[in-house]
């Protein structure tokens, strides 16, 4: 196995797609995990920037996530809108080009990423995709570009925040 692949996260895909699987994933637990899994040494985590979660920034990059923060907006009823997709993308396609890894390791369930996958699988550089929801919840976009799709629900027993 190639042990130096980088791990592309949208912060807001992962939380709310295991947050629908009524579990809370324990982050330190899962850098571990990515790193003896897919042979991951960097995890960039693109996440909206809120101050009032500086303690969850915090925790997250004691885990072992480098944060790519993205301004955040307030929509009519004032949920924050703070959208990665682009900035993934952009940071995933420089560091190909830059041939800053071996191969990537998608994290998001969302159809968007569709054809940053097809371009990584014509590159040989995708290692797999993996989807923070179900089998049923992941984009059909996604599972149409072949590409290898883990799903982190079967992973709950080792990945999730212990309960007291």
């Amino acid at each position: 196995m190639k042990t130096n692949n980088i791990a592309y996260i949208d912060g807001a895909n992962l939380h709310k797609g295991i947050a629908s699987l009524g579990w809370t994933l324990d982050y330190r637990r899962f850098k571990v995990w990515l790193a003896e899994k897919y042979g991951v040494k960097s995890a960039y985590l693109f996440i909206g920037l809120i101050p009032k979660y500086k303690e969850l920034y915090k925790y997250l990059q004691e885990s072992g996530f480098t944060l790519v923060f993205k301004e955040v907006v307030y929509d009519g009823d004032g949920k924050p809108k703070g959208n990665c997709d682009a900035d993934l993308v952009l940071q995933t396609m420089r560091d190909t080009y830059e041939n800053k890894f071996d191969e990537a390791v998608i994290v998001a369930s969302d159809g968007d990423y569709a054809g940053l996958v097809k371009f990584l699988m014509e590159k040989d550089k995708l290692f797999i995709i993996i989807s923070p929801s179900n089998e049923k919840k992941c984009s059909i976009l996604l599972k149409r570009t072949g590409a290898k799709i883990a799903y982190i629900n079967d992973q709950r027993l080792m990945l999730k925040i212990a309960q007291k």
